[in-house]
């Protein structure tokens, strides 16, 4: 074999390779269009414009090769703008003839997009009329003309021609030609010349989906415009900061505020009282060096934990059981354990007699047991809860003849929530429907916040009366004494006395632990204590200085057994 023998074949393939590539660069344009069935050689748009804005157009097509069985065309009716805004068109009073005998064209109006597909029953000769309407819009200096003679086409087009009857001097025409999107001018646009009176416009070849789109500008006054805008939905619309909307939202929140403020000022602020300060209870001076506890006025331990804070609370009708003890006429009894890890108990016994009791006080004690009578505290929940109820209805009714309150403060509180509730209820419905249909959303978050503010506001109410902040004021002395007043200054003989009818205001304003710790330090012995307070009774072995340990159970315990469900 010749040695350059591979040289030779690798010259001859490279050399056929060559023909074959320029055989079909000379062959390309000779090729068959792929699409060549159904094309349409000529597509002429005739538009009559009305003075309202009305388009009429006209449109004959005229196919070649085999003719489908129907043709279609998309037409888009609704334009993207700035600002979540969209152009709307309307189609109208579409007809379609095919060689000259009329055809029911189908119309499928789906999204922005409206198609109309036409039967060809063999014809190569569509025409095809509609009205539009939406297609002459406001622009700067005057308005204008906007809509795609061309778009959407099932086929191919060889040549398009479009000419537009117009009822007045036009300012400018533009003709754009390509994809939907396309910039790029079309191929002849001109009017007012010797070969084109009327605004003429020519293109081609487009592409099946290609658009033609003509522009044409009037002077004001000169076509009515007749542009539809829809605002599409978005959070950013719905609730848009845009100067209009927040000035209404800042307003809106400026006045809620102002209301709110003036509303609390109003109803929840206390009155100021008419003199001094209404102490509940003092230390009397009684020698030198010595004072006694004395209360004022007959201020019960609930009536002053439901005037501190407006509520009656566990705590209130705890203590008010300890003082009614102190008072003689319970019997408050700790029980020994079963086994040595078992809770304590108590048993309550109630004394006879009932003196001196106030209305909230006698519910109490008949919820309790009855006269000579006794109950476990862990049998108490059981006993006790139905009375509770009135036990705080009767304390708020007290608050009222008392004169510290114009009204019960729970029928008060409890009104001006239900109104809170109902604004936040309807400040929020009217937020959704502000931004589902509006540019106001800010303005229902501002309802919303100020709602939220008056929720708040309610839990403040009610005002004090003058009567009632002035025994606030002498609550708050009352505390001060009893977290710092010297504990070793009570009349000896009678420390056990005093320091139990301390206890019950110690329990409900602060400082329990250390006039306990005052009853321990009055132990100074190793004998049992069980039966030296008259009010509470001890286990075998239990001493005073057990007491601390006791009442903080006893408490902790008979609050949750009252108010347990």
């Amino acid at each position: 074999m010749p040695a350059n023998l591979p040289m030779t074949l690798h010259r001859i393939g490279a050399l056929i390779a060559c023909c074959l590539l320029t055989s079909g660069l000379l062959a390309g344009p000779f090729a068959l269009p792929a699409h060549a069935e159904g094309n349409a050689s000529t597509f002429v748009a005739e538009g009559n414009l009305a003075k309202d804005g009305t388009l009429r157009v006209k449109q004959t097509i005229i196919l070649t090769g085999t003719v489908p069985t129907e043709l279609s065309q998309k037409f888009e009716t609704r334009e993207d703008l700035v600002g979540d805004r969209q152009y709307v068109q309307t189609l109208s009073d579409i007809t379609a003839l095919v060689n000259g005998a009329a055809v029911q064209p189908t119309i499928n109006t789906e999204d922005r997009f409206t198609t109309v597909t036409v039967p060809t029953n063999g014809s190569a000769e569509i025409v095809m009329s509609y009205t539009v309407t939406g297609a002459v819009v406001t622009i700067e200096g005057g308005t204008a003309l906007r809509w795609r003679m061309l778009q959407g086409l099932s086929a191919q087009v060889a040549q398009f021609t479009a000419t537009v009857q117009i009822p007045t001097q036009f300012s400018y025409i533009k003709c754009t030609a390509g994809s939907p999107n396309s910039t790029v001018p079309c191929s002849f646009s001109a009017a007012g010349t010797e070969s084109a009176q009327v605004p003429t416009f020519r293109d081609g070849p487009r592409g099946e989906g290609e658009v033609v789109a003509i522009d044409i500008g009037f002077p004001p006054g000169g076509i009515a415009t007749n542009e539809v805008i829809d605002y599409q939905w978005t959070l950013g619309r719905a609730f848009s900061a845009t100067p209009l909307p927040l000035a209404l939202a800042l307003g809106l929140l400026a006045l809620g505020g102002v209301a709110l403020y003036v509303l609390h000022r109003r109803a929840g602020v206390d009155r100021s009282p008419d003199g001094q300060i209404s102490k509940a209870g003092a230390f009397v001076p009684t020698g030198a060096g010595q004072s006694e506890f004395r209360v004022v006025g007959d201020v019960r331990p609930g009536h002053v934990g439901t005037v501190a804070d407006e509520r009656v609370d566990p705590i209130d009708v705890t203590a008010t059981l300890v003082d009614l003890a102190v008072r003689g006429h319970l019997v408050i009894i700790e029980l020994s354990r079963e086994t040595e890890f078992a809770g304590t108990d108590w048993e309550i016994r109630r004394v006879d007699g009932g003196e001196g009791l106030r209305p909230f006080e006698q519910q109490l004690l008949d919820g309790i047991a009855a006269p000579g009578s006794s109950v476990r505290v862990s049998e108490l929940a059981s006993r006790v809860q139905e009375s509770i109820g009135g036990v705080q209805n009767a304390l708020y009714d007290e608050m009222v003849t008392n004169g510290w309150f114009e009204r019960r403060p729970d029928d008060t509180r409890n009104r001006w929530t239900q109104l809170a509730l109902a604004a936040l209820i309807i400040s929020v419905v009217m937020t959704g429907v502000l931004a589902a249909f509006t540019t106001f959303g800010l303005a229902g978050l501002v309802l919303i916040a100020v709602s939220l503010g008056l929720v708040f506001v309610a839990q403040e109410m009610p005002a004090r009366t003058p009567k009632g902040a002035a025994l606030l004021g002498g609550l708050g002395a009352l505390r001060s004494d009893l977290m710092s007043h010297p504990t070793n200054q009570l009349p000896p003989g009678g420390e056990l006395r005093e320091i139990s009818e301390v206890l019950p205001y110690a329990i409900v304003l602060g400082g329990a632990d250390r006039w306990l710790d005052a009853i321990v330090t009055s132990d100074v012995d190793d004998h049992p204590d069980s039966y030296d307070l008259s009010w509470y009774h001890g286990p075998e072995n239990w001493h005073l200085r057990d007491l601390p340990d006791s009442m903080r159970n006893f408490v902790t315990t008979v609050s949750g057994s009252l108010f347990s469900r």
